[in-house]
C-alpha cells in the first residue's frame, strides 16, 4: 500500500505537470481542439475543475452531494451528456479564471484529502471511496486528461514512475470493464506484469496464473484510459480472457467510451516537454 501523502505529492506533481503546459497559453490556444471529440484544452481543464469541486462536496457535505445524485435525471449509460455539459459550462470562462479556479480547487482537494482517516469512505458516483482511491482516481483522470492536452499541443510528455498508479487502477477495474457491458467477469485472476519507465517491472496477480498480460506500463495506461487503440500498443497477452480484456478495459467511472483510432502512437514522433 502507498502512503497516502506519497499519493497526494504526486497528484500535486501530475498537477502541477499540466499546469506548466497550460498556464502560458494565449486565449487561442486554449482553444485549441483535443483528441476528445468537441473538447478544447480550455474543456479539458474544465472537466478536471468540474471532478475536483465534485469531490470537495462529498467530502465536505455528503447531504448536498447525495442531494445532487438523486437529481441526477439522465440513466447512467447518458452520463457522459452531464460530464459533457460541465465541461462545456466550465470552457465558456476567461481562461484566467478557469485556470485560477482549477488550481484553488484542485490545491483544497489535495489538502483535505493529506489529511483523512484512514477509515475514510467518501461518496460518490460509484461505490464509496477511500480516501486513497479517491486521490489515485484524481491522478488518474489528471494524467489521462494532461495526455490530451499535450497531444492537443504537439507536446510529448515524459512517462514517470507516477504511472504505477494508474497501472493499478487500470488492473484493479478488470471486473468493471466487463459489469459495465453487461458481462460476467473471468472468475481467474490474471497475472500483469508491466515495465515501467525507470526498467522497474510492476506486477499484479498470482504468478503462476494462466491468464497474463505483458509489456510496457504506458501502453497499458493508455490503452485503459482509452487514449489509444490497442493496435497501437506492444501489450503481449497469453489466454483467452486476458486478450478478450484488452478489448475492454476501462479504467474510468461511466459507460464505455469509443476509444481512439489506429495511428494515435504517430504523436509519439513530436518533440518531448
Amino acid at each position: 500500500m502507498v502512503e497516502l501523502n506519497v499519493l497526494v505529492a504526486d497528484l500535486r506533481a501530475e498537477s502541477a505537470e499540466i499546469d506548466a503546459l497550460v498556464g502560458g497559453l494565449s486565449a487561442d490556444d486554449w482553444a485549441t481542439p483535443t483528441p476528445a471529440a468537441g473538447w478544447t484544452v480550455a474543456h479539458q481543464v474544465a472537466h478536471l475543475a468540474w471532478t475536483d469541486r465534485q469531490a470537495l462536496l462529498a467530502i465536505n457535505d455528503e447531504a448536498a452531494f447525495r442531494a445532487e445524485l438523486a437529481a441526477i435525471t439522465v440513466p447512467p449509460e447518458r452520463m457522459d451528456e452531464l460530464v459533457d455539459a460541465a465541461a462545456a459550462e466550465g470552457a465558456a470562462q476567461p481562461p484566467a479564471e478557469l485556470l485560477a479556479g482549477w488550481r484553488r480547487g484542485r490545491d483544497d482537494l489535495a489538502e483535505i484529502l493529506e489529511r483523512a482517516p484512514d477509515d475514510t469512505k467518501l461518496p460518490w458516483y460509484g461505490p464509496p471511496m477511500s480516501a486513497a482511491s479517491m486521490v489515485t482516481a484524481r491522478l488518474m483522470e489528471t494524467w489521462a486528461h494532461g495526455y490530451d492536452i499535450a497531444d492537443a499541443l504537439g507536446v510529448l510528455r515524459e512517462p514517470t514512475a507516477r504511472l504505477r498508479h494508474v497501472a493499478h487502477i487500470a488492473v484493479r477495474t478488470r471486473d468493471f470493464a466487463y459489469l459495465v457491458r453487461g458481462e460476467q467477469p473471468p472468475a481467474e485472476q490474471f497475472r500483469v506484469e508491466l515495465t515501467g519507465p525507470d526498467g522497474e517491472v510492476w506486477t499484479w496477480g498470482p504468478a503462476d496464473a494462466d491468464q497474463r498480460v505483458t509489456g510496457p506500463a504506458l501502453d497499458l495506461c493508455l490503452l485503459a484510459t482509452q487514449r489509444i487503440n490497442r493496435a497501437d500498443t506492444a501489450l503481449v497477452t497469453a489466454g483467452p480472457d486476458a486478450d478478450a480484456w484488452l478489448d475492454i478495459a476501462q479504467a474510468f467511472a461511466g459507460p464505455p467510451g469509443d476509444g481512439r483510432d489506429a495511428g494515435s502512437r504517430e504523436r509519439e514522433r513530436r518533440t518531448p516537454a
